[in-house]
């Protein structure tokens, strides 16, 4: 039985095989440089497709003393032995592949890919979008194109930069390939061509004006308003991006120079030019640290997406410049190293693949702007963690203030939904009413519970940058404990001031006036509706999201205050100076600078506790606020209104139950997408798990109380 499998496995191997080498002997028999552009293209990528698909041909001609790394290599060098055996196919194939090059647009390659067409984000990404869409023609004469049809899949960049020497020799051969017949005439022979290969030669040439076109792109950009602005030097002609197209000329006036020179026969690289290629990639080396003091900038002063698309695009161009560049030298000492020019193909592979993905044109244009939001987060979440006895104190009275404005706000509640009026405007009047709520607590200094997770987990992430020393992995110790002290004072703060308080004036309105704030059918449904056994975890968790969206908008618009420099236009506001005065008006851009981040958040964030439950009920999708202080309002009203009834069912129980887990859920979910984005938005390395948990752990065994009750100062806790 086992010979019998054997001898079957290697029929069918050999039989692959065979079906194998009939393809490729058909393929190659076809081709015909006379043919339609659209023919040879994809006569190109059927060829193309042969090479990198896996078969038994790559298995079985691998030898175990020199065994390829990649299957396309063993089916490039059976089709390079093929053609050497057929001389017929080869002349035709050869004039093929030379007609395509000699048709096709080899700039929009070397040049633009990778590269977007548009100059902003938007129309950035509408053209990836389109892209992906809509598919690639095989008769358009876009080289870059071509590329796409012939390497579908970006790993295809791996085995191109890998293509041993001898295969990228015979290769050049092919295209270097001369005949003369009397339908494809052998072309006269230039200066440069009587030193190098044709292939080669014309290749030099469209690196050359590739080279001219970034260079002119980087410098055109890099003298934009919007780039040298923000640069440190601000004299003109010191700047390189005005210094590198004269660099580029001197290259090209030495390069002339040195194919003129007869005696440079050999090594076409002279002494001048190596000086004029040495100065052009110091120039280059000056853009990039241009480029770094922009980012600085617009980290310091505010972030813009159009110009962050804009510094990543000069980036891009100027180590396209610098490959383009290693690639032509090695071309003027005669190809005698081709693998710059693999590795250059095989990185314009990967770009081409690159530039038509909308997730990568979001997170690298993105990025710098989630770290400006998160940074803006980390520093108002300082202002939400009590190291020490006194802020600890302090937040607590400042969550109890929190939790008597929320009462207010869960009785306008109640008269705002006992109106009955039309779900949206009933949306839009419980909207204002949070954000008042929100907004009076900003101001007078006090706190929301649910608000501080997507504040402190930003700073948490950021102390992350510094447990690689013991002093950092002390602090952020430091800081998780404080953190989970300090929420939990919050927590308590709030619930001690709304449900008490909420039973207490439904009681006293009942013994004073004899009237119930709510009905008893409406107080056993408001119980009902809290309980644990319905949809109440899930639209915590929904409730969740949402805080954490309101801090990201808070920390975009401090973004946006700073990027558009509004506290020098209030302060040199003609009309706010009439009024105000010159420092009045100073002290309102002051004010507003410190302001804007807690208005938009608060607003924003009350505005979506309302509205979201009528929008998405518009749209079919059943959702209700679950936010714990404004639960745990209407569960205290609830029980002034029922009395002792409220304890005769089991509902008050599940309600009681689903009000904790509420409050798990909204605390957890804005925890975890803030933390997960403030270590998204920075880069860092992986960190030891284990040893960060064992030293928290250790430090809360050792010191059990802290997670309860801070020192005295924060200097005795960390003695602690």
């Amino acid at each position: 039985m086992t010979v019998f499998t054997s001898i079957t496995s290697f029929w069918r191997k050999w039989r692959d095989a065979l079906r194998t080498g009939r393809q490729i002997d058909a393929l190659l028999a076809h081709a015909d440089p006379r043919a339609e552009l659209a023919a040879r293209n994809e006569w190109l990528v059927e060829v193309s497709h042969w090479l990198h698909r896996e078969g038994p041909l790559a298995r079985e001609a691998q030898q175990p003393d020199q065994a390829p790394k990649y299957p396309p290599h063993v089916r490039l060098r059976y089709l390079l032995q093929l053609l050497d055996r057929n001389p017929e196919w080869k002349a035709r194939v050869a004039l093929t592949l030379q007609s395509i090059v000699r048709e096709m647009d080899a700039m929009a390659l070397l040049c633009d890919s990778g590269m977007p067409a548009h100059s902003g984000f938007t129309g950035a990404l509408i053209e990836r979008l389109q892209d992906s869409l809509i598919p690639i023609a095989p008769n358009s004469r876009d080289l870059s194109n071509l590329f796409r049809l012939m390497f579908p899949s970006a790993d295809d960049a791996q085995w191109v930069a890998a293509l041993p020497r001898e295969l990228l020799e015979k290769l050049s051969e092919l295209f270097a390939y001369r005949t003369a017949t009397p339908d494809e005439p052998a072309p006269a022979e230039s200066s440069e061509d009587q030193h190098a290969p044709r292939s080669y030669s014309r290749l030099s040439i469209e690196l050359l004006a590739a080279m001219h076109n970034l260079i002119g792109q980087v410098g055109s950009t890099g003298l934009s308003k919007a780039i040298r602005t923000r640069l440190s030097e601000k004299r003109l002609e010191a700047l390189p991006f005005y210094q590198l197209p004269r660099a580029m000329l001197a290259i090209e006036t030495a390069a002339d120079g040195d194919v003129a020179d007869k005696t440079e026969s050999h090594a076409r690289i002279s002494t001048t030019l190596l000086q004029e290629v040495n100065y052009l990639r110091a120039l280059l080396d000056e853009c990039q640290r241009a480029l770094r003091d922009v980012h600085a900038h617009l980290n310091e002063n505010g972030v813009n997406v159009d110009i962050v698309f804009q510094l990543e695009r000069m980036r891009t161009r100027i180590v396209r410049t610098e490959r383009l560049l290693e690639a032509w030298l090695a071309i003027r000492q005669h190809g005698e190293s081709a693998q710059p020019i693999a590795s250059l193909f095989a990185d314009l592979i990967a770009a081409n693949h690159a530039s038509h993905s909308v997730t990568g044109l979001m997170r690298s244009n993105f990025s710098l702007l989630a770290r400006k939001v998160v940074d803006r987060s980390a520093e108002d979440g300082e202002h939400y963690v009590a190291y020490d006895r006194k802020n600890y104190l302090h937040m607590l009275w400042a969550a109890f203030g929190g939790g008597l404005v929320m009462v207010a706000a869960v009785y306008i509640k109640f008269f705002i939904f006992s109106l009955h009026m039309h779900p949206m405007v009933e949306g839009f009047f419980a909207g204002v009413n949070y954000a008042s709520a929100f907004l009076l607590m900003h101001f007078l200094h006090f706190t929301l519970a649910t608000k501080q997770p997507a504040m402190t987990a930003p700073m948490l992430a950021q102390k992350l940058d510094g447990i690689g020393t013991p002093q950092g992995m002390h602090d952020f110790v430091q800081a998780v404990v404080a953190l989970i002290r300090t929420q939990a004072a919050a927590i308590f703060g709030n619930l001690v001031a709304v449900l008490p308080v909420c039973l207490l004036v439904q009681l006293l309105a009942h013994a004073l006036f004899g009237a119930n704030l709510l009905n008893p059918e409406k107080a056993r449904a408001t119980i009902h509706s809290f309980s644990l056994l319905g949809a109440t975890p899930l639209w915590a968790a929904m409730t969740g999201v949402l805080l954490w969206v309101s801090s990201l908008l808070s920390g975009w618009a401090d973004n946006w205050f700073v990027l558009h420099r509004l506290r020098d236009v209030l302060s040199y506001n003609r009309r706010l100076r009439f009024v105000l005065g010159e420092r009045g008006a100073a002290r309102f851009a002051n004010f507003s600078r410190r302001n804007v981040a807690g208005v938009v958040g608060n607003f924003t964030l009350g505005m979506m506790l309302g509205l979201m439950p009528a929008i998405l009920t518009a749209f079919a999708l059943p959702y209700e606020v679950r936010h714990v202080t404004v639960a745990a309002g209407s569960i205290g009203t609830s029980i002034g209104v029922l009395g002792s009834a409220a304890f005769a069912t089991h509902d008050i129980w599940w309600s009681l139950t689903g009000t904790a887990v509420m409050a798990m859920l909204n605390v957890a979910v804005s925890f975890a997408l803030a933390f997960q984005m403030a270590l998204r938005a920075r880069p860092m390395q992986r960190r030891a798990r284990r040893e960060i948990n064992r030293a928290l752990w250790r430090y809360i065994l050792t010191n059990p109380l802290q997670l309860v009750f801070p020192g005295r100062t924060k200097v005795a806790a960390d003695t602690a």
